[in-house]
């Protein structure tokens, strides 16, 4: 045998022992992995809240939880399901929201180590304040994550704007071929409290007149138009200063807020299930009450642009679990109310936070419920596509939005042949006595002082 093939039978010996003691160091591991139990996040949730519980026996009815400047007092509120994890061997990770007795609501990391039934918190740390996120996470290329300060935690890590927000806003309306009079409905967005609008331009091929809607306060552009308007265009530009929203309160009786509409019913099934969604809470306070109504919807519906949805139809929603922004609220609204919890619907625009201009992606609704003497703003359909701010969107709205009108079933005079307006974003438009779609585009430019 030469030297050339001596050698390559040892270096060919050597990998076949290499190749030997990794098979044999893998069928270990494997072994050794089919002895641990087998981990599910059902098992994580429970051991978070028995480590939970345990603390609040300890510390009298609180989880108790020291800061560099204070003494928190917390109480649970929710295990966010969505972020439970197996990080390996008896290692597990959990995230939940715990609300102080001062009213703040923090997001608390915990990792754990243990078994099913027998799992203890190795480490805990305040994540977010109210929404806002003391540090984020980043992987590493071995896939393992590591945490990352963040300096006075920028809103942009939110998707929102804080604070206030100032912007030109352009409605635009395509007017459809008419081979008959035709008349056409849009909202106009007045000031209040929360938004400054003015008016800068209004484009119209014909006569206009601007109807009052007195239930809610709305307001309405009204055009009556002729065959030769076809193909036209609807155009109203506004300069909107808007500022975040936060419980407020209102000289006006909230009564009226608990009636049933055509498509938000209350009580029967309705009062069933906000009942047993509300359960041992029955005897808190409206606020818990709704929150409970409001984690229910986040846990149980889908954001889906499918089927029969964009009608805000609460019966709908309820069998669906799917819809848009308004199945959403308007599941929420008739909940609310079924449980003597007065809400409101109102719809609107949201403004990119990540551009200063371009288009926008048609229309964005929320709610409000009232307690505590105050009006709550909630975003439901947001918190359920971006769960990091379901603490947020429960009691606060962002500058970045505008609003156009209030409540539903609208009634106007002169008003449309087929009756009460279910809720007015997108132009209400008959040709003749056919309703019939009108080609609607917002868009923006934000103003940078």
């Amino acid at each position: 045998m030469t030297a050339h093939r001596i050698l390559f039978v040892l270096i060919f010996a050597v990998l076949l022992a290499c190749n030997s003691e990794k098979k044999e160091e893998k069928v270990s591991q494997t072994l050794a992995s089919n002895d641990l139990p087998k981990v599910v996040t059902a098992d994580i949730e429970a051991g978070i809240k028995a480590n939970i519980a345990r603390k609040v026996e300890e510390g009298g009815g609180y989880f108790q939880l020291n800061t560099e400047d204070k003494e928190l007092r917390l109480q649970l509120v929710r295990v966010h399901t969505e972020y439970l994890s197996n990080l390996g061997p008896r290692r597990h990770f959990a995230c939940v929201d715990l609300a102080d007795v001062s009213g703040d609501v923090y997001d608390v990391d915990f990792f754990l180590a243990g078994d099913p039934g027998s799992m203890t918190v190795t480490e805990t740390t305040l994540h977010k304040l109210n929404g806002k996120p003391f540090y984020t996470w980043k992987q590493r290329e071995d896939k393992t994550w590591y945490r990352v300060p963040v300096q006075d935690a920028s809103t942009d890590l939110l998707g929102v704007i804080e604070g206030k927000d100032r912007f030109e806003f352009r409605y635009e309306v395509t007017l459809p071929e008419m081979d008959v009079p035709a008349k056409i409905w849009i909202p106009v967005p007045r000031s209040d409290r929360f938004q400054t609008v003015r008016r800068v331009s209004l484009e119209v091929p014909a006569e206009h007149q601007m109807l009052e809607e007195r239930e809610y306060g709305n307001t309405l552009l009204y055009l009556e138009l002729a065959p030769e308007h076809s193909g036209k265009k609807v155009a109203i530009t506004y300069d909107v200063e808007r500022r975040e929203k936060n419980p407020y309160e209102e000289n006006s009786s909230p009564a009226k807020y608990l009636d049933a509409s055509a498509l938000m019913p209350v009580g029967d099934r309705f009062g069933f299930l906000a009942d047993s969604i509300i359960g041992n809470k029955r005897h808190e306070g409206a606020i818990m009450k709704a929150r409970a109504l409001y984690d229910y919807i986040i846990d149980n519906m889908r954001y889906m642009k499918y089927g029969d949805y964009g009608k805000g139809d609460a019966v709908y929603a309820c069998d669906a679990l799917t819809g848009n922004c308004t199945e959403f609220h308007s599941l929420f609204i008739s909940l609310a109310r079924s449980a003597d919890i007065p809400a409101r619907f109102a719809i609107g625009a949201a403004i990119p936070s990540d551009r200063d201009e371009g288009g926008i992606d048609g229309y964005h609704c929320w709610a409000e419920f009232y307690a505590e003497g105050k009006w709550w703003p909630v975003d439901i359909s947001e918190a359920n596509k971006y769960t990091a701010l379901s603490t947020y969107y429960f009691g606060r709205h962002p500058a970045n939005r505008i609003e156009f009108s209030r409540g539903r079933d609208l009634q106007i005079v002169p008003g449309p042949q087929s009756g009460s307006i279910n809720f007015l974003a997108y132009p209400v438009m008959e040709v003749g006595n056919t309703p019939v779609l009108a080609e609607t585009f917002f868009s923006f430019r934000r103003k940078i002082e």
